[in-house]
């Protein structure tokens, strides 16, 4: 006698459901569906079985949740170039969207070991903390913590605030050029601080990014230790 099969969860047939039509082309990318009560009342299940199902959705890479925006189709991840002349501003822009950075911080922090032997100055020298938000198109995509040494360009926090911009900040502090000398990428889940900053849930893959600038003359003037959302961002190591 054969068994009968349990019927799959509430929230796996709304997943199945929603997959569906998005595959049907329902919405487009970057097109935001109802909200999550209009769903949830939608699939007569409470909000808890429709998160289930779109957190399912999430992993798939077919849906994206914003805390405080919304469920989102995800647009096509940008192809992210790491050059020898790595800039956030031209990836985002050779994509079609608007590059943006914000000041989410600034800080004096004494360098440690692994941060002084990759700028190249003794251990706890003065060094002058950036934590910045970077933006495609007003949406978050990652969050980089940089580090310049406060001898070299004492005014970096100001200058930032004016231009939003990195190169231009360097610029208007009497560095003309820089140039990528290494970059380290690796992959873990987002940290609960950075998950809260960039507006989606925990557990959220991040491409995280270890990366020394240097100056003309071969001397590094920022490291920079990033945190980009991985299903917005596609690294491609250019040579």
């Amino acid at each position: 006698m054969r068994t009968k099969e349990a019927a799959p969860p509430k929230w796996r047939r709304i997943a199945d459901t929603l997959a569906a039509e998005l595959q049907a082309g329902a919405w487009k990318p970057g097109d935001r569906l109802p909200g999550e009560y209009a769903l949830a009342e939608r699939f007569d299940v409470n909000r808890h079985t429709l998160r289930q199902a779109v957190s399912h959705l999430e992993n798939e890479g077919l849906l994206r949740a914003e805390q405080g925006r919304g469920i989102f189709v995800p647009d096509p991840p940008i192809h992210y170039a790491v050059t020898p002349r790595t800039r956030f501003s031209d990836n985002v822009g050779r994509a079609q969207r608007r590059p943006s950075r914000q000041l989410i911080k600034s800080s004096e922090v004494p360098a440690d070991a692994a941060i002084a032997e990759a700028l190249e100055v003794p251990a706890d020298t003065t060094l002058i903390r950036l934590e910045t938000m970077s933006f495609a198109d007003d949406r978050p995509v990652g969050i980089v913590s940089h580090y310049f040494c406060k001898a070299r360009v004492p005014d970096i926090v100001e200058a930032f605030k004016a231009e939003r911009s990195i190169t231009a900040a360097l610029r208007r502090c009497g560095v003309p050029d820089y140039k990528r000398r290494t970059t380290r990428i690796s992959a873990q889940l987002i940290s609960n601080a950075d998950a809260r900053l960039l507006g989606v849930r925990r557990g959220r893959a991040v491409l995280v990014t270890d990366s020394v600038n240097i100056e003309p003359d071969g001397r590094p003037i920022d490291y920079g230790y990033g945190r980009m959302l991985g299903d917005l961002m596609t690294f491609v190591v250019e040579f």
